[in-house]
């Protein structure tokens, strides 16, 4: 006896976008969102290891996400902009506002 299969097919869905995604685009908005990052913690006048303290990680943590080497998933973009002293709400605004002005 097997377990059920479980799960649903849905399309890729990225900030808008539906269906498979060209590499080069997908590095451009992931280097949009990256810069976005770097920019915030800039202005709110803080470190990389400023945030690593706050959020009880190590700097590196901080230097591979805001490097790209390192995704944030969700929850972990949520933990990054408490640190950041922004909600996760005004910054995804920001950043699709900034998406949307940009010319692939």
């Amino acid at each position: 006896m097997g377990y059920p299969q479980v799960g649903c097919n849905l399309p890729v869905l990225f900030l808008g976008g539906t269906g498979s995604l060209k590499k080069n685009l997908y590095t451009q908005r992931q280097r949009i969102l990256l810069d976005l990052l770097r920019k915030t913690r800039e202005e709110a006048g803080l470190r990389q290891d400023d945030v690593a303290e706050r959020l009880g990680r190590p700097q590196s943590f901080v230097s591979k996400y805001e490097s790209g080497e390192r995704r944030l998933d969700i929850l972990e973009l949520y933990d990054v902009c408490g640190a950041l002293g922004v909600t996760l709400n005004d910054f995804v605004k920001k950043l699709l506002k900034i998406l949307a002005n940009e010319n692939y």
